[in-house]
């Protein structure tokens, strides 16, 4: 880095460097501000989790879902249940349950707390995930 200082009549002290060497230091800048601002988010979310364990999809959910899994059918899969299964315990055809997690079907709000005592999990993780949801 060539860097030329020069001296204003008011005495202030100017660096002149090429624009390459500007640039990169414009992008390096830019990239601390985005390394603050992820570090920022990070723990912000981890605070959160320190207070709410409840927040976190275990890994398994995760993992099914990065496979293209939709949330409700990654937490049915994750609880080792079939479909089958799912739809007998809330008294529906199997083919209405898919509907319900490809969301393909409005669902009661009841039939969501429904499933999310079924999965054993909060009834945040399934609220507004499952389709459009009919009032109660």
């Amino acid at each position: 880095m060539k860097t030329q200082f020069i001296t204003t009549p008011n005495g202030e002290e100017l660096a002149i460097l090429p624009r390459a060497d500007y640039e990169a230091l414009v992008a390096a800048a830019a990239d601390a501000e985005e390394d603050a601002a992820d570090t920022a988010i990070y723990d912000a979310c981890k605070a959160a989790l320190a207070n709410d364990p409840n927040s976190v999809l275990p890994a398994e959910v995760s993992a099914f879902m990065l496979r293209g899994e939709r949330l409700a059918t990654a937490i049915r899969k994750w609880r080792g249940l079939t479909q089958q299964d799912v739809a007998a315990k809330l008294g529906m055809a199997q083919g209405s349950l898919s509907d319900i997690e490809n969301g393909r079907h409005r669902t009661a709000v009841n039939t969501v707390r429904a499933l999310a005592k079924i999965y054993d999990v909060p009834e945040d993780w399934l609220m507004g995930t499952i389709g459009p949801l009919e009032p109660q």
